[in-house]
């Protein structure tokens, strides 16, 4: 997992939201591009990043590209976050 490159994609509050978007069900760019009354070429450069980032995957069905969110990359940011905490079994 690329943590900066994690950071880096949620960072971005456009992004933030297009992942919230996600959360729920899978949307293709000019479906997010829609929601958020962006140009494709800015939800495309948005979905560049998260895809990176691995925070989405891609799904293509024939003349259409879906995107959905990839919550494993999350899973693997909390660990890590969680593992900075102090460990309980440490002096204080």
């Amino acid at each position: 997992m690329a943590l900066n490159q994690t950071f880096k994609a949620i960072a971005d509050p456009v992004r933030r939201q297009i992942l919230e978007g996600l959360r729920t069900h899978r949307q293709s760019a000019g479906e997010i591009a829609a929601a958020f009354n962006l140009s494709q070429a800015t939800v495309s450069y948005h979905l560049k990043l998260l895809r990176q980032a691995g925070l989405v995957s891609v799904t293509k069905e024939k003349n259409f590209i879906y995107y959905e969110l990839n919550a494993s990359v999350f899973e693997e940011m909390l660990t890590w976050l969680y593992g900075m905490r102090k460990g309980e079994g440490e002096s204080k």
